[in-house]
């Protein structure tokens, strides 16, 4: 970005909340608003004038805008680029880099703490149901309509996916972003910040995200009685069961027979949580798996993998997706 003047119409944004961060601005005529999304609303946190610096506290980390700012009127502002500033910055004593470095990083703290405040003064859920649907449906459409295959998966481009969150179905990025770190975590997308603001997403598996919204949408609208609810402690007994039932060789139904003592004796060392063989009784009752078996052998139940294997990524979204806002 070069240095110089910039005419900002009103209405026009100076820069977004998420965009990289390669310069700061002194506002050399006109008035700007700093706002932040929430919601479908968008709130405004100050309002700015000439003279005015705007965008410098990324001058030291190179983070992402936190807020965005836009003109109120028909503006002006100085462009300062980082990448001239940095050489600059290097002539300065090393005492006035390390105090401005420091006053930078308690502004960011400060940031940080009256945000956690006001999570725990009562904001509402970051991720109602529907909200849910929503995110990953955006997601969905952008990497089957723009995304690129890879080797990886498929490549979403992050700008698009960005436009099309707040601009077009006006959610707000950092829920968005929130959404591809939970994701990432159980692998169904692969979630990187790079240098300078930007990020690699890759869907690793897109089937499975459109599977998620046809079944989520579904079992939000059934009557509760009909419901099927997996609680987080019965994900984890799962999951057990996923591990332990790809050892074992399926009949040519599709069911295995798993041996409930093996399990509960090796669970320890191979997940790092105990599995009691009494623990798989409420999935019995949802009529999940089967029930026991007793043999002179041991305690058996069977199921069908595929089945469980598709149950898993579904409940692990939701429950991923809570503990971002615990």
């Amino acid at each position: 970005m070069s240095a110089g003047a910039r005419k900002i119409p009103a209405g026009h944004y100076l820069f977004r909340d998420g965009d990289p961060s390669d310069a700061m601005y002194v506002i050399k005529g006109g008035k700007f608003a700093v706002t932040k999304s929430k919601n479908t609303s968008e709130i405004t946190l100050a309002e700015l004038g000439p003279g005015a610096m705007v965008g410098e506290m990324a001058f030291f980390d190179g983070k992402p805008r936190s807020a965005s700012v836009k003109a109120i009127k028909d503006s002006e502002v100085i462009c300062l680029p980082f990448k001239s500033l940095h050489a600059q910055f290097q002539n300065f004593p090393e005492w006035c880099k390390a105090v401005m470095r420091t006053v930078n990083e308690h502004l960011r703290q400060a940031n940080m703490r009256i945000k956690s405040l006001e999570k725990s003064s009562g904001e509402e859920d970051l991720f109602p149901p529907h909200t849910i649907n929503k995110l990953i449906s955006i997601l969905n459409f952008v990497g089957a309509r723009y995304g690129k295959a890879t080797e990886e998966g498929l490549l979403v481009p992050q700008y698009t996916l960005r436009n099309y969150t707040i601009q077009i179905f006006q959610e707000a990025t950092h829920k968005m972003d929130k959404l591809l770190q939970a994701l990432n975590e159980i692998s169904l997308i692969k979630f990187e910040n790079l240098s300078e603001g930007r990020q690699k997403i890759v869907i690793l598996q897109q089937e499975t995200l459109f599977e998620f919204v046809e079944w989520h949408n579904e079992w939000l609208f059934k009557q509760e009685k009909d419901r099927i609810l997996i609680k987080e402690e019965e994900l984890k007994i799962l999951k057990a069961l996923v591990h332990f039932g790809k050892k074992i060789t399926p009949d040519e139904k599709g069911q295995l027979k798993l041996p409930l003592k093996i399990m509960q004796d090796e669970s320890m060392k191979e997940l790092d949580f105990l599995v009691k063989v009494d623990d798989v009784n409420p999935l019995i009752e949802k009529k999940l798996i089967s029930e026991k078996i007793m043999e002179n052998s041991g305690v058996f139940i069977t199921l069908v993998l595929s089945d469980l294997e598709k149950i898993v990524p579904k409940w692990d979204i939701i429950y991923k997706l809570k503990k971002m806002t615990r």
